[in-house]
């Protein structure tokens, strides 16, 4: 199926492969239903915290995303599938019924909590493709409940570490490989559901695209699968040559790494030239103790993340890398090496997303948007139940926040929004207030919070949420505390991140101000996030009198601010 194999072929008219794209991506999307309707944990059910994907049989390149999952998973998992089949040739091969199983961040990208399932996936005997699935699992092991430990130095602190397995061995469960992940969480039955849910996507991806297959030939689909890349490759081409030639810089900094309360930059040249486009992060500080490291893996795929934000009709596939070099040295925060922690890679990824954003407005300021809130705010809050029901318990409460995304060239920002890395969605109150012992105290648009401009920027959230239980710890890791989201073309910055946490009636606020470990909470305590808002896009000068009217009549922004 590679592209080698197909040169010759006559290309496929525009309506079948119109067709085939769209039956491809139904695949996928199948294969995303299914898990959200059947995991255990609300990360996935509700948030949607996975996705699942097409991979070439030889190179283990992106071919075809789902249009639920999350963007940043589709860039990643291109490296846990060759990570997979690298291990896989060193003990038999991949073979016809067998899924591997693994979390390893720093060969599959992302952080320990993402569950990456490879199925090699056979045709009369040849391997045709991979089909592949990742999936947020709510607890594996570590010193914290739900693992964004803010404190780990080193990747043993924050989860079991899972190399390359066959957690499915022709077809059969391995039930070694499952007692010990069950022995490494404290969740059993939400590791039990979620993984079912996965090998259950799998199962129905392959069905789907065995039928395909029956119905067009393989030698067709395989080369539609050939020519979407090529389509994307070519459209990229065309979109960076639209961009007047020169180097653009831009830089950005990380709160702290949760261990040294000292900012990290992360710094982006990105050139253009002719129909290529050269992403140097050469300046980007050094690998650090905290956990906001990512691994380079992890980068390309934020990378990719924010291209596609950027040049939204490119087709979804690895082609949308093919017109891009990356110079992104060794040992820097963007690709650390084990064992050091990579567990709040979203902070970091988030912040990558931002400067790309940002030299890409230097170019044109029209594609670009202004900074979004720029962290997806991980807290929790777990114990155990006290009632004599379930008494001793294990209960664990982890979520990520909204705020405001950046205000473009069309329009204001979207208010109260998911991260920019994702499709996933915030879960709502009733779920979270449903599984666990917690109220929701507010819920709620944070006036003022957006940055102005020709274009505002969305809003932020605030929340609040109060401990029903008899005590509990909390952790919260965040980013956004310190600097806070950027405007772009004239757009001002937005207001930044504020947690606080209440003990014996006085309200606190971190020491690190967006990250602290073993917050001890009473009954009726509460903790709060005032989430960011976006920035602004354009001069404030430029904004209309009726939009600054209707920003008051609607309570976004106070009269006196406005």
């Amino acid at each position: 199926m590679s592209e080698r194999k197909l040169s010759n072929s006559t290309a496929l008219d525009p309506v079948t492969l119109a067709v085939l794209k769209g039956r491809l991506e139904q695949v996928a999307d199948e294969m995303d239903a299914t898990l959200y309707r059947s995991a255990f944990n609300p990360i996935i059910a509700e948030a949607h915290d996975a996705c699942h994907g097409i991979y070439d049989g030889v190179s283990g390149d992106t071919l075809v995303q789902g249009k639920s999952g999350l963007p940043v998973f589709v860039g990643a998992m291109a490296f846990a599938v060759r990570a997979a089949a690298k291990a896989a040739a060193t003990r038999g091969g991949m073979q016809d019924g067998d899924i591997w199983l693994f979390n390893d961040p720093y060969e599959g990208g992302t952080h320990a909590n993402d569950f990456k399932l490879v199925r090699p996936f056979f045709r009369n005997g040849q391997l045709f493709c991979f089909l592949a699935s990742a999936a947020h699992w709510h607890d594996v092991g570590g010193a914290v409940p739900g693992n964004y430990n803010p404190a780990a130095t080193e990747c043993w602190q924050e989860a079991v570490q899972i190399p390359p397995v066959r957690i499915l061995r022709a077809g059969v469960l391995d039930e070694d490989v499952l007692a010990i992940l069950r022995a490494n969480t404290r969740l059993p039955d939400s590791l039990w559901g979620d993984l079912n849910g996965q090998l259950a996507a799998l199962e129905l991806g392959a069905k789907r695209l065995n039928g395909l297959l029956d119905e067009y030939g393989d030698a067709k689909v395989a080369q539609a699968m050939v020519e979407l890349r090529s389509r994307a490759v070519r459209l990229m081409r065309s979109h960076i040559a639209s961009l007047p030639d020169g180097c653009y810089s831009f830089e950005d900094l990380l709160d702290n790494d949760g261990v040294v309360d000292t900012p990290l930059t992360i710094a982006l040249d990105m050139t253009v030239k002719g129909d290529r486009l050269t992403l140097d992060f050469s300046r980007t500080s050094a690998q650090c103790a905290g956990p906001v490291n990512i691994s380079k893996a992890t980068a390309v795929a934020a990378c990719y993340v924010a291209l596609k934000h950027v040049f939204p009709d490119v087709p979804a596939n690895a082609g949308v890398l093919d017109a891009v070099d990356f110079i992104i040295p060794d040992r820097l925060v963007i690709s650390a090496e084990r064992p050091r922690p990579v567990g709040g890679y979203t902070e970091t990824i988030l912040r990558m997303i931002d400067v790309i954003f940002s030299a890409t407005a230097l170019a044109d300021p029209k594609r670009a948007v202004a900074h979004a809130y720029g962290t997806i705010n991980a807290l929790s809050i777990a114990g155990h139940r006290t009632d004599e029901k379930r008494k001793g318990q294990r209960w664990v409460m982890f979520s990520f926040f909204g705020g405001g995304h950046g205000g473009h060239s069309d329009a204001d920002g979207l208010s109260h929004s998911n991260a920019p890395i994702s499709t996933a969605t915030i879960p709502p109150l009733e779920i979270l207030e449903a599984a666990y012992p917690v109220r929701f105290t507010q819920w709620a648009l944070r006036a003022n919070s957006g940055g102005d401009g020709q274009h505002r920027g969305g809003l932020g959230a605030v929340y609040e949420i109060e401990l029903l239980e008899e005590s509990a710890e909390a952790f919260i890791f965040g980013e956004r505390g310190k600097a806070s989201p950027k405007g772009i073309a004239g757009g001002q910055p937005a207001l930044p991140n504020v947690f606080e946490y209440e003990n014996e009636g006085v309200w606190k606020t971190p020491p690190m101000v967006s990250k602290m470990l073993g917050i001890r909470l009473k009954k009726g305590e509460r903790v709060r996030l005032q989430t960011p808002g976006g920035g602004g896009w354009g001069k404030p000068s430029d904004r209309s009198a009726e939009a600054r009217a209707k920003d008051i009549e609607e309570a976004y922004v106070s009269k006196e601010k406005s």
